[in-house]
């Protein structure tokens, strides 16, 4: 199975980066960069990936939908990470069934995922939130999302490509 992340209109340079890290120590297989999200090479994404845009391979489309079809047509379940009305707090239960490879599509830090992204996506998971706030940084809620997939798949003993 792949796994991929799709960074939709993410501003921050450094939340960039640190996905770019957290992607290559989750064994995810490439970064789609899609939108006003910056792409390699610059300085500041370098600083916080620790050269990981090197290790990940990544591809950039100014509109997500173009690689969303493209994913859609090969099999690929399209996991948005968003709070929503029709969002599930059980991600488990579409990966315990999954034998498909698996992008996740992260938002912008403000906005989120948009609804044209919401609607094509097969599932919409949000992370349960306990505090008074209701929402965690970009690149923390993939760093969460991407290891709780990476580990499901070794618990599952599913191989990683």
């Amino acid at each position: 199975m792949k796994y991929s992340i799709l960074l939709d209109n993410i501003r921050s340079l450094h939340n960039v980066g640190s996905i770019f890290r957290t992607a290559d120590g989750a064994w995810f297989e490439k970064i789609f960069l899609t939108g006003y999200t910056p792409t390699p090479p610059r300085k500041e994404i370098a600083k916080t990936a620790l050269w990981a845009e090197k290790s990940v391979l990544w591809e950039y489309y100014e509109d997500p939908r173009e690689i969303i079809s493209t994913l859609k047509k090969e099999g690929t379940l399209i996991i948005s990470i968003e709070q929503a009305t029709s969002s599930t707090g059980n991600i488990q239960k579409y990966l315990e069934d999954n034998s498909k490879n698996i992008c996740i599509i992260m938002g912008n830090e403000i906005n989120g995922v948009s609804k044209d992204l919401l609607d094509l996506s097969d599932v919409i998971f949000e992370l349960p939130m306990q505090g008074i706030k209701q929402s965690l940084n970009v690149s923390v809620t993939a760093g969460i999302v991407m290891y709780y997939i990476w580990y499901f798949a070794r618990q599952k003993n599913w191989e990683i490509s």
